[in-house]
């Protein structure tokens, strides 16, 4: 199953200088709980704001640059051929493969995603990189974990939606 996992703010920010524009502490740990042992599907800008392959996970990089490459990590043209990498790669017999970013891979996967891990953050920051909302009349939310806001960290919440077909 392909699923995106993200976090999104109440204006549609989901990222601001190729990073995030808030620190949830409980997020990061989300997303490692979520992502361990699953193949991760990103963007090269995505890539190049982390750093450096994600431990645990089966990382795989869409370029359109032939020439790109990074040690640790599968690199792909488009998205058909990532999702086969991720289905090739004997450590990742995964029930699910997740999409992490940026917003053009968010974008194209969305047709074929069945479920969205989003964690909705309570604030709207300033940034550059937007993600529409998702449309209700195809996504049903199956889940939710609010917290509160604490010091300099904004509320949250953890949502589950399901594709409704």
């Amino acid at each position: 199953m392909l699923s995106l996992i993200v976090a999104r703010a109440t204006n549609g920010v989901i990222g601001a200088d190729g990073g995030l524009p808030w620190h949830i502490s409980a997020d990061l740990k989300h997303f490692k709980a979520l992502t361990v042992g699953k193949p991760i599907i990103m963007g090269r800008r995505t890539y190049d704001s982390i750093g450096k392959p994600l431990p645990g996970r089966h990382n795989i990089v869409m370029t359109r640059d032939p020439e790109w490459t990074a040690a640790g990590v599968t690199v792909v043209p488009n998205l058909a051929e990532a999702i086969a990498a991720a289905g090739l790669d004997p450590r990742a017999r995964a029930d699910e493969i997740m999409v992490i970013g940026g917003v053009a891979v968010f974008e194209e996967a969305l047709p074929s995603a069945r479920r969205i891990h989003l964690t909705e953050v309570h604030a709207a920051p300033a940034g550059d990189t937007v993600l529409p909302p998702f449309d209700p009349a195809v996504w049903a939310e199956t889940t939710r974990e609010d917290h509160d806001a604490a010091g300099d960290t904004p509320g949250y919440s953890f949502v589950t939606l399901e594709r409704r077909t």
